[in-house]
């Protein structure tokens, strides 16, 4: 049996740190799947940077504090060698990211194929996430087709600007520092409603509030704001080069 390939957990990434908003009922799927619960298998699928892989990585987390194994990967191109699906069918929880990127892709189709049948004998539990329903993603396998269909298909719904915000507090909260209704308001009308942006750039805030031993204000915002932008441009330039 091939080992599979580690990867790693991002903490930040929890069930305990996602605003759940509207998609309450998928978080409870989810953790019940992590859970052992009845479900064997979850499709997810939502447009890109709805938070589909924060809700995966909190269910691996979930399902190793329940003493299970899982397995996680994100796929993109290029696609890796298929054989990296040998020994996962031994895994108790295993976790597909962005799967639209197999389709097409007959050796992986095939593979995926093979991998159902022996990880769905063993009682196994499946997650799988793409940007799309799996009827419609281009794959040209009916069988393989057929078995993402199988289970809970759930979609992802996006969060309206009133939950974004209430988002974005329970995340700075969970880094530690407060955002005001005020000063989230503001950050939500000069900066792109992208979800990993924002995270990426609340990160950024923690550290600049840690850093000057300041509250997070507005003008200690804007300046935050506009040293970021000079960072972009900085790499743009070094990129350029």
């Amino acid at each position: 049996m091939q080992v599979p390939l580690a990867f790693e957990f991002q903490a930040n990434q929890t069930f305990a740190s996602y605003f759940a908003g509207s998609n309450a009922e998928i978080v409870m799927q989810l953790q019940a799947l992590a859970d052992d619960g009845q479900e064997q298998q979850i499709f997810v699928w939502g447009d890109a940077g709805c938070g589909k892989t924060h809700l995966l990585q909190a269910c691996c987390q979930q399902a190793k504090l329940n003493n299970k194994e899982p397995f996680y990967f994100k796929f993109n191109q290029p696609l890796p060698d298929p054989a990296m699906l040998e020994g996962l069918e031994e895994m108790d929880l295993v976790v597909f990211d962005d799967i639209q990127y197999l389709a097409g892709n007959n050796d992986w189709e095939l593979a995926l194929f093979a991998f159902y049948n022996s990880h769905r004998q063993n009682g196994h539990k499946l997650l799988l996430a793409a940007d799309g329903p799996p009827k419609f993603l281009p794959i040209v396998l009916p069988d393989l087709k057929t078995r993402m269909s199988w289970g809970l298909t759930l979609k992802i719904q996006r969060l309206n600007d009133d939950e974004i915000l209430e988002a974005l507090q329970v995340k700075a909260r969970h880094l530690g520092f407060d955002l005001s209704p005020l000063v989230g308001r503001f950050l939500l009308n000069h900066y792109v409603h992208d979800f990993p942006a924002l995270w990426q750039l609340l990160e950024k805030i923690d550290q600049a509030t840690l850093a000057a031993k300041r509250k997070l204000t507005i003008p200690f915002l804007k300046q935050i704001l506009a040293d970021e932008s000079k960072t972009s441009e900085s790499e743009v330039f070094k990129a350029d080069c």
